[in-house]
């Protein structure tokens, strides 16, 4: 996968995955997805109970559509970003029952045999469709439709909620990241305040959200990311001096490399780190401190040694305000982590997974909604586009519903209308459009261009509103 250069953060000379490589000879790597263990379990108990009291009664057949949507933003938020569309078709391929996992149940007396029997052939036949992964979303927006019998599509709610509302508030969080950047690249260093497969999750999120690359060597591996990252505190302290460790980094990775200048002092520290690249260093990092009042004083400071080309830059525990705030300081690139990979202040999208329609018992399909006055949801099949002024700014979120063939064959007549909703899996078949390191820069793709064309207050970083409205239109 092709990403925006890093910048100040230099890459390691040679390949640790092929030591016999030479530094200008690495061998090609083309990630691809590979389905893993069984995601069947990766959910709740009530699912497999309301699946065994429907197939008793015989509404297990029944045709339904459940749909995806959060109805507010988190508060203050002016858009979300859907991620995690590409990690959900990855899981539903592995959403089979083993032996592994029927003996579990049976032994746990989960459900009974019929239903053991029914989870022995599980494989989702039915159809997806939604926003295409790194679109902008707003309250109401039905970012996936779950299309098949109620046995096939209710087991697959918490697997979808898990992984797009995570997904979904790192993506968030790190287009805020990103916009206060405006065009220094964000580089995701969050892994060790995660747990060890969230931080896979956040670090592909991240670069849904437009960081340039992570840290991660997992995320890497399995989604053609960029990794980042020379060394820490611990190498420098590792050495009886600053100068021996800045000169052992440099003659292992090369003067490209970029150098952590304040475990002492930091002037002190740049100056051993220029005499250490002869000049030639690509980056110092600056670690603790007014990061602002430092980058000034250290920019001075590389100017005047000769480094002109040597890059700052900065980390601890940036977020979106503290980036912000950078704005005018001579940074290069931002390193983030705590604060993107908990969502920065909105670990979760809340996103729900309902049921909008179901065949009735004489196979009519029906709109259903719950009618409770703090959770209140549409009923029936959505369409959604996004309506778009004369310079191409979006103005209006538009969900159409109605009867269901008239929202099935309903296109946008306007010209300032875009249609949003894309076929994701199709008779069971997953698009390979969406997954794998291909799904991952399609919805990077998808997200700039989402995202340039919101209102120009959309990326304020003040609470407001949700940056257009969601209007719903039913048609007749």
């Amino acid at each position: 996968m092709s990403l925006a250069d890093p910048g100040s953060v230099a890459l390691p000379a040679t390949d640790s995955a092929a030591p016999s490589a030479s530094p200008t000879q690495r061998p090609s790597y083309q990630p691809t997805y590979q389905p893993g263990a069984s995601t069947a379990l990766l959910t709740d108990r009530y699912e497999l109970t309301m699946l065994q009291a429907a197939l008793a009664d015989g509404t297990a057949g029944r045709h339904c559509l459940f749909e995806v949507f959060t109805r507010r933003l988190p508060p203050g938020r002016r858009y979300g970003v859907l991620a995690g569309t590409g990690r959900v078709l990855e899981a539903l391929s592995s959403f089979r029952f083993s032996a592994a996992e029927l003996d579990w149940l049976h032994a746990q007396s989960v459900v009974d045999d019929r239903t053991l029997e029914f989870l022995a052939g599980y494989r989702f036949t039915g159809t997806i469709t939604g926003y295409p992964e790194g679109e902008v979303f707003f309250p109401q927006s039905p970012v996936m439709t779950v299309e098949g019998t109620f046995a096939e599509a209710v087991l697959l709610e918490t697997l979808v909620l898990s992984i797009l509302n995570y997904d979904s508030a790192v993506a968030s969080a790190a287009s805020r990241m990103t916009s206060a950047a405006v065009e220094r690249p964000c580089l995701e260093m969050g892994a060790r305040r995660a747990h060890e497969q969230a931080a896979v999750a956040a670090a592909r999120a991240a670069v849904v959200g437009g960081f340039a690359g992570t840290s991660n060597l997992e995320a890497g591996r399995r989604y053609g990311l960029e990794t980042i990252g020379t060394a820490a505190h611990a190498f420098t302290l590792l050495h009886d001096d600053e100068k021996s460790a800045f000169a052992s980094q440099v003659a292992s990775l090369g003067p490209g490399t970029t150098l952590l200048v304040d475990t002492y002092d930091v002037r002190r520290g740049v100056e051993n780190a220029v005499e250490a690249a002869s000049g030639r260093l690509g980056a110092v990092r600056l670690d603790s401190g007014d990061l602002g009042v430092l980058a000034v004083e250290v920019r001075r400071q590389l100017d005047a040694l000769g480094a002109h080309d040597t890059k700052i830059t900065v980390t601890s525990d940036l977020d979106e305000y503290a980036i912000a705030s950078l704005a005018a300081a001579p940074v290069d690139s931002y390193g983030v982590g705590t604060s993107l990979v908990t969502g920065s202040g909105a670990p979760t999208c809340g996103m729900v997974y309902k049921l909008v329609a179901r065949a009735d018992s004489s196979g009519v399909l029906q709109p259903v909604a719950k009618a409770s006055t703090a959770k209140t949801s549409t009923g029936g099949r959505k369409c959604a586009a996004r309506r778009y002024d004369a310079d191409g700014r979006a103005v209006e979120e538009v969900v159409v519903t109605g009867a269901d063939l008239a929202v099935q064959e309903w296109e946008p007549d306007d010209v300032d209308l875009r249609r949003l909703q894309v076929p994701l899996v199709v008779d069971g078949a997953v698009d390979s459009r969406w997954v794998g390191s291909y799904g991952v820069e399609n919805a990077a793709h998808r997200h700039r261009e989402a995202r340039a064309e919101l209102p120009r207050g959309a990326r304020r970083l003040s609470a407001g509103d949700p940056a257009i409205p969601t209007v719903v239109h039913t048609l007749p």
